[in-house]
């Protein structure tokens, strides 16, 4: 027997890995499981590529546990290592053992080189255990094989193991339970079934337990679709989303070549509860080789795409020592790219396909999708070509290829109107001359549409244009007449009264039957915006608006009639607050002094009675 010691650089990582790296004790098992599903390949490789002789028919992994001498092991029948390979694998830190590596790891805790080299996931065994043993012996060799020993504290001990088995077997020797220190009886079988089905249920050998399998070695990602009934479909998704209904839609996904990965995704067919809910889980479940490491990993699918549940499985991935955090890195990126993109021409498969579906998968997460707007400015396109909205063109929601084809003759813009629900948009003031002309106008209700509007500039050409910012350049309505008289002196005395309230006052184009409403200027922000951005905290100088006056109105015309026959009229000013008010009312705009308006609402009718 002989004893040695750790490298410095491996001592400090048990030390890291016991202590501080791995958030979640139940983890030691994956990283065996996962060890042991490696030597399982390794060796089949080794015979079908290398010619090695080995028996292959039944490659498995056993887990057995003594509740009562209080060990857990965990053994396969692959590979195995020599003497060598085991000094190399756990008493250093093999390739990756630099001084400047651990450094970074001390910083960061992230250190991709590790990951999949069998010394790191090993060490995590310490955390449960006071003293660990493994026997192995390298397939291919004769004579005896190798046994390692440590209670993890700085030494180990080696010697040669006579009649070893090929393969390996791990025995961990357990710490008392502490639940205190999330320390579980890891000899408990309830507990170890519990684990694999949770990381390792899709491993692709069995996992035995005495006679029993404990895992169902059944990826359906990892299975051609034609092989696969939509019942395993569904209660696969059941499984995953703890959603009870149908899935509206399946897809699936296989990436070959340099970097493989396999996806299976799932649309919902009804918006949970939580989907705007800040601190609602999401996200997917990632696998790397058919091994469990996250349950909502957001890097691999946007927030706009939230509700969409699934599993990626990749060869390999960047991932940080304890397998827990994403890195930012390449793979990853194109992978998310890839799903979103996927994600996208499916929805837009089913709009011509199944009408049906898409209109459900619309209602239920439109608004959702519509944050990727503002979010992902290079799928704008994409983005709008799936979305669907109110319009006054009927009461079915249309697409904005549809609203183009529809333009009238010389319509270079495709407008819009905002608001908190349909009927206040479709009696809102700015809608009258647009109607009168027959020009449809999209209806947008949902509070994003507030805000992706301005990120958009335009759809196929067509710029977007909200009716109730800057000017309306609408063709003439010859039915119209033209207003009598001078209106310069009315609104001139209008924009004196008013300066506090409004920026202009000037002679409306896209009034018929009201007498007034406020318009925002082509660059400042919308009054419901500018609310939202005050209820989060983030206040600032108020933007005052043009106030708009249709001179064929008796209310304008009278007041124009009044103002010239007496000036200093003291009736004047009062009505000019209320007309201010009245256009404020009519957008469902809020007062800053409502009680003072009624009074001066009820003066006014007072003196009518």
């Amino acid at each position: 027997m002989e004893t040695l010691e750790f490298q410095a650089e491996a001592r400090q990582l048990l030390q890291l890995m016991v202590h501080s790296i791995y958030s979640n004790k139940d983890i030691f098992l994956r990283e065996l499981i996962s060890n042991a599903s490696d030597a399982l390949d390794k060796l089949r490789l080794a015979k079908l590529q290398d010619g090695l002789e080995a028996d292959t028919s039944d490659l498995h992994i056993e887990i057995e546990s003594d509740a009562e001498a209080r060990t857990l092991t965990v053994r396969d029948n692959g590979i195995g290592m020599t003497r060598e390979e085991v000094v190399e694998l756990i008493g250093t830190i093999a390739k990756s053992g630099t001084a400047e590596l651990l450094g970074k790891l001390k910083e960061a805790k992230e250190s991709p080189e590790l990951i999949g080299q069998f010394g790191v996931g090993f060490y995590s065994t310490f955390m449960v255990a006071d003293k660990v043993t493994l026997v192995t012996r390298k397939a291919g060799t004769e004579g005896h094989g190798t046994r390692w020993e440590s209670e993890g504290a700085g030494t180990y001990t080696i010697e040669d193991a006579e009649d070893a088995p090929v393969g390996t077997t791990v025995t961990l020797y357990l710490r008392p339970k502490d639940e205190d220190d999330a320390l579980f009886d890891y000899a408990d079988e309830w507990k170890i079934k519990e684990i694999v089905k949770r990381y390792s249920d899709f491993i692709s050998f069995p996992i035995r337990a005495g006679d029993e399998v404990l895992n169902s070695q059944k990826a359906l990602w990892a299975r051609p679709r034609s092989e696969v009934t939509e019942e395993e479909y569904h209660q696969f998704y059941r499984h995953i989303s703890h959603d009870w209904s149908d899935p509206l839609e399946i897809i699936t996904m296989k990436a070959e070549g340099t970097f493989e990965y396999e996806a299976l995704l799932f649309i919902p067919s009804r918006a949970p509860h939580d989907l705007f809910q800040r601190d609602a889980r999401r996200g997917l479940q990632l696998y790397v080789k058919r091994v469990f490491i996250m349950d909502d990993s957001k890097e691999l699918i946007p927030d706009y795409l939230r509700f969409v549940k699934g599993v990626v499985d990749a060869a390999d991935l960047s991932l940080n020592i304890s397998r827990e955090i994403l890195q930012q890195d390449r793979h990853i990126q194109m992978i998310r790219r890839r799903l979103v993109k996927k994600v996208l021409s499916t929805i837009k498969e089913l709009m011509g396909s199944d009408p049906e579906k898409y209109a459900t998968f619309w209602r239920e997460f439109g608004r959702a999708v519509k944050e990727g707007l503002l979010a992902e400015p290079d799928n704008h396109k994409p983005i709008l070509e799936i979305a669907s909205f109110a319009t006054t063109e009927g009461t079915e929601p249309t697409t904005l290829a549809a609203y183009v084809e529809r333009m009238k003759d010389g319509q270079e813009e495709i407008y819009y109107l905002t608001g908190e629900s349909r009927s206040q948009v479709e009696n809102s003031p700015h809608m009258e001359a647009f109607q009168a002309q027959g020009y449809e106008v999209l209806i947008l209700t949902d509070p994003v549409d507030e805000i992706w509007t301005d990120a958009v500039p335009e759809f196929d050409g067509k710029k977007l244009r909200s009716i109730a910012r800057g000017s309306v350049d609408l063709p003439k309505d010859e039915e119209k007449p033209e207003p009598e008289g001078d209106f310069g002196p009315l609104l001139s005395f209008l924009g004196t009264k008013l300066e506090e309230q409004v920026k202009e006052v000037r002679l409306s184009h896209r009034l018929t039957t009201s007498a007034a409403c406020l318009v925002s200027d082509s660059d400042d922000i919308t009054p419901a915006l500018e609310k939202m951005y005050r209820a989060m905290g983030q206040d600032g100088p108020r933007v005052k608006r043009i106030l708009e006056l249709n001179p064929s109105h008796p209310l304008v015309s009278g007041l124009r009639a009044a103002h010239e026959r007496g000036a200093e009229d003291s009736a004047l000013p009062d009505t000019a607050e209320l007309l201010y008010g009245t256009a404020l009312l009519a957008e469902g705009g809020d007062l800053e002094d409502p009680a003072r308006f009624a009074k001066l609402l009820a003066d006014r009718l007072a003196q009518t009675v």
